[in-house]
């Protein structure tokens, strides 16, 4: 007496996960679409508080708001005022806001990292299973119809092309956000040089 596993109820349960792991994708997608939109509006404004000479004028902090990218600039040109301010010390906050804002530029990137590494092998495990209740299913019956055994593998193999268009839709989009991500980045870090003093 052997342990008896539905591989069709697994092999369904594989399948949800991968459409469960599309809409993940698309979520982190639009999300991080929308927030690297304002970011870039953000950037706009900010380099419109570029004086002539390049550097970031007092009118920075009246761009301070919620995001993170306008506050640090905000931060960096009033720490500079301080009296008695040390080069190592606007050194080190400058590392240090590059830092938050790149780990605030570059969150929830690492979902669609995982779920372009997991989906083709959730899709695999899927397939496996399937084609393992197809088989059961001809020593069970002893199935005959070779158009059934057909469907059996065709239904099966749905799932290991769910797992790989999921992987492919995730590193375009990872590839897509990690670019504008880096230019935001870069974008940062030229307001950081055009504000030191």
């Amino acid at each position: 007496m052997g342990i008896h596993i539905d591989t069709a109820y697994f092999h369904e349960i594989c399948i949800t996960v991968l459409c469960g792991f599309a809409a993940l994708l698309t979520f982190v997608l639009v999300e991080r679409i929308v927030y690297y939109a304002i970011l870039k509006w953000r950037v706009h404004r900010i380099r419109k508080g570029l004086d002539a000479a390049g550097r970031l004028t007092s009118t920075v902090e009246n761009l301070a708001g919620r995001d993170v990218l306008a506050r640090s600039i905000a931060d960096y040109v009033a720490v500079q005022d301080e009296p008695e301010i040390t080069r190592s010390r606007v050194e080190d906050l400058s590392s240090a806001l590059y830092l938050t804002m790149d780990a605030r530029v570059s969150a929830r990137l690492w979902v669609l990292d995982t779920v372009v590494t997991a989906a083709p092998l959730l899709g695999l495990l899927g397939t496996i299973l399937g084609i393992m209740d197809t088989f059961d299913a001809l020593s069970a019956g002893g199935i005959s119809d070779p158009a059934a055994v057909s469907r059996g593998i065709a239904a099966a193999l749905l799932a290991t092309a769910i797992g790989i268009g999921t992987a492919l839709y995730g590193l375009m989009a990872h590839n897509l956000l990690h670019r504008v991500a880096d230019v935001i980045l870069e974008e940062f870090k030229s307001f950081l040089l055009a504000a030191t003093r």
